[in-house]
């Protein structure tokens, strides 16, 4: 219901006649506004109501996809409400929108494995002989560590992939791009702890996260 509503929401908003709700109006000013493009918010509900069933991803390219749809289709969105029309900005979006779904998902797997659920990518989790109970009990093995290890490398991969095109990318739309700094954090984190997920230190907050978000944009860099 709440994705049906969503849906008739945003089809509502670009006939301009938005309902009545707080989070609705505001949206439909900026579409207004910015004249956001209506594809990307069409595919993040899609994604999301494909999601609702909490489904195992099968593969890496799975959670790829789930990310693309919602975490880069959320930047495209605020490249448009930056004025940015860039190829190279769209293309450093998708692999940051990547990166951030990948590390989200690493990030959430202490709190759903405390609700005995395991969203890991099934296909590295078998190449390395690694079951979702061995996720449940907390298991520190090697070859645990592995499956995070490949996972973390992905995101970070694509991290790179963004970076690349720093120097094509307009100063405009760093703005956008500023949760590398987050996320690269976050890499770091779990490479200090040899890829134990489940280590403390990867719950502890980074208090000199503003400070080096401040100093990123003021490099004009991302």
């Amino acid at each position: 219901m709440r994705m049906q509503f969503w849906k008739k929401t945003v089809e509502d908003i670009y006939c301009d006649n938005p309902p009545h709700q707080p989070v609705a109006i505001e949206l439909w000013k900026a579409v207004k506004r910015h004249r956001l493009t209506k594809r990307w918010l069409v595919k993040i509900i899609d994604e999301r109501e494909k999601n609702l069933e909490d489904k195992t991803y099968r593969n890496i390219q799975e959670l790829e996809n789930y990310a693309e749809n919602t975490q880069s289709s959320l930047l495209y969105l605020t490249l448009e409400v930056l004025g940015v029309k860039d190829i190279h900005a769209d293309h450093a979006a998708s692999h940051i929108g990547k990166a951030q779904g990948i590390v989200t998902c690493l990030r959430a797997t202490p709190y759903h494995g405390s609700r005995r659920k395991v969203f890991l990518p099934m296909d590295i989790c078998m190449l390395h002989g690694v079951s979702q109970e061995d996720f449940l009990q907390k298991n520190q093995d090697k070859s645990v560590r592995n499956v995070i290890y490949d996972i973390a490398s992905q995101a970070h991969l694509h991290l790179n992939h963004a970076r690349s095109f720093h120097k094509s990318v307009p100063v405009k739309a760093f703005p956008a791009f500023l949760q590398t700094v987050a996320l690269e954090n976050y890499l770091k984190k779990i490479q200090q702890v040899d890829f134990d997920i489940f280590h403390p230190f990867l719950q502890q907050k980074n208090t000199l996260l503003p400070l080096s978000l401040y100093i990123q944009s003021w490099r004009k860099r991302y």
